[in-house]
């Protein structure tokens, strides 16, 4: 009998209206249609900011109401300690899987015993940086090229190189600091064209007062610089 693969999917969602609920609930659909459960499982752990909705419980998930602030990587770490599958997927609640996305995504990290790290590709946006789909694998540690900040997919055994994501990271800029952790660590990258997983691009933060908005973006960029140009130079920080 063929031993099925398990993967912890860490979902943060903040459902401040029934339309934002409604995006997480059609994520988690899509996800657990995307694959045969005889061949994958997903483990699935929704971190959800909108506290009122306690207790609510996403289907097929479990639905964690955190008293910690909210921080993007402090909650995906509240997600990677809850669970212990080898494979884990950073995600965003705006995105929708395609089938076998999780299927294709697996397959190169089964040729190739030192990949640690890969994105899926999104159908909407990627072709428009020129990246075709079902055109290979690309390598690379760009943002929003190679590396797809809404999705990040992993061994969990690179946590023992790099150790847990950065909480100092609100919101923006989680994703740089990934990438550029990756490349100074020279553990390598790959955008799979294959496994196609679609974002629905700032479902929840455009919903914010600019106040919020500037909280979570701008001032983000002043502590990657502060982090990394010294290390690195000016001009070296992945931006883009």
């Amino acid at each position: 009998m063929k031993h099925r693969t398990e993967i912890d999917i860490i979902i943060l969602s903040f459902a401040q209206t029934d339309a934002l609920k409604q995006v997480t609930i059609d994520c988690i659909h899509s996800l657990m249609a995307s694959e045969d459960p005889g061949e994958i499982k997903f483990n699935v752990v929704v971190i959800e900011s909108q506290k009122d909705l306690k207790p609510y419980q996403y289907e097929n998930s479990t639905t964690v109401y955190s008293d910690q602030p909210f921080g993007y990587n402090r909650y995906m770490n509240i997600g990677i300690e809850m669970t212990s599958s080898p494979y884990v997927c950073l995600c965003n609640n705006d995105l929708i899987f395609h089938q076998h996305w999780a299927t294709e995504i697996l397959k190169p990290f089964e040729e190739y015993a030192d990949l640690l790290s890969a994105s899926p590709v999104c159908s909407i946006h990627h072709p428009k940086m020129d990246f075709e789909l079902n055109s290979g694998l690309k390598l690379g540690y760009r943002i929003r090229h190679e590396v797809s900040g809404w999705c990040l997919f992993f061994k969990r055994e690179m946590l023992a190189i790099t150790g847990k994501l950065d909480e100092n990271y609100k919101f923006w800029c989680a994703d740089n600091d990934y990438a550029n952790t990756l490349w100074v660590l020279k553990i390598y990258h790959v955008l799979v064209t294959s496994s196609i997983v679609d974002h629905l691009e700032n479902k929840t933060l455009i919903n914010q007062t600019e106040e919020v908005q500037d909280q979570l973006t701008e001032k983000e960029v002043f502590y990657l610089q502060k982090k990394w140009k010294p290390r690195m130079g000016d001009g070296w920080v992945l931006m883009n």
